[in-house]
């Protein structure tokens, strides 16, 4: 999908009268002369593996080779339906989730990059939890999820998708954006307020470095899966909250490219600088 700019998303969105999601299956629509029928069923197959790799995640004996991850979104789901959560039960199931993806992906299991393998968890964890609370159809979060994929598309054009590019920021930043747009269209909000959610989400992410330890996908990237679903969660609710952003939607994601170029080459999934550079514990 190439879309330029948010601006031009939310452009279309409002000439139709519809969502940005709609605006960016339209789009794409145009841009493949793909069936749309057969386009949502791509769509509602890739939740179908996100509901998947959730369920198969969440096995507290899925572990990875290496053995640095695996079991821990069992334990933190476990703390979450005990109401002893801290950041209350819906988000701590919510980010339970994402980490049950993100393991399940180091244990090599099937999943779906969204927007990348590293940060694949954000976007099932957040939209399958809100559809349990508020009891979205399957057919409204596959048009969050083209609103999702609408929102990658413009940060893969305008700046990165990748850590080895862009550090964490690039991949997990992008994927909150990315829910925090979803759950302000599911809200029914404008595609204006999704514009203004994916600012949020990147902005408060600006910076996020990419440091696998031992260069593997698993730490600290399966943790910042759930970081990022807090980032979506709050995002949204700036968003949906109104609250004032003095800043253009398009400029945030350009700026959060400039950083990413900005970064060194230590801590841009080389495995050489940050956490990538801490000592192991047995």
């Amino acid at each position: 999908m190439k879309i330029r700019s948010l601006q031009e998303l939310v452009d279309r969105a409002n000439q139709m009268g519809g969502t940005l999601g709609a605006a960016a299956m339209a789009l794409q629509v145009e841009q493949d002369r793909d069936d749309p029928i057969q386009m949502r069923e791509k769509m509602r197959q890739a939740l179908e593996v996100m509901r998947q790799s959730v369920e198969s995640g969440m096995d507290p004996h899925t572990h990875s080779v290496s053995g640095l991850t695996g079991g821990q979104a069992a334990r933190l789901m476990a703390v979450a339906e005990s109401g002893a959560s801290v950041g209350g039960t819906d988000l701590t199931r919510a980010a339970a989730r994402a980490l049950a993806v993100a393991e399940f992906n180091a244990a090599m299991g099937r999943i779906v990059a969204a927007p990348t393998a590293g940060a694949c968890g954000i976007l099932p964890g957040t939209l399958l939890s809100a559809a349990e609370k508020f009891g979205y159809s399957d057919d409204q979060l596959v048009d969050a999820l083209f609103c999702a994929a609408g929102v990658g598309a413009v940060i893969a054009h305008r700046a990165s998708i990748s850590g080895a590019e862009g550090g964490c920021q690039a991949e997990c930043g992008s994927a909150a954006a990315m829910a925090a747009a979803a759950l302000v269209q599911l809200k029914g909000a404008s595609p204006e307020a999704c514009a203004r959610a994916t600012a949020f989400a990147l902005m408060n992410l600006l910076g996020l470095v990419c440091d696998p330890v031992q260069g593997l996908v698993e730490i600290p990237c399966v943790y910042r899966n759930v970081i990022g679903v807090a980032a979506a969660f709050t995002s949204a609710d700036l968003a949906l909250a109104d609250a004032r952003l003095p800043l253009i939607p398009d400029e945030v994601i350009d700026t959060m490219g400039r950083v990413g170029r900005s970064l060194p080459e230590s801590l841009r999934e080389t495995g050489k600088g940050g956490c990538a550079a801490c000592t192991i514990c047995k």
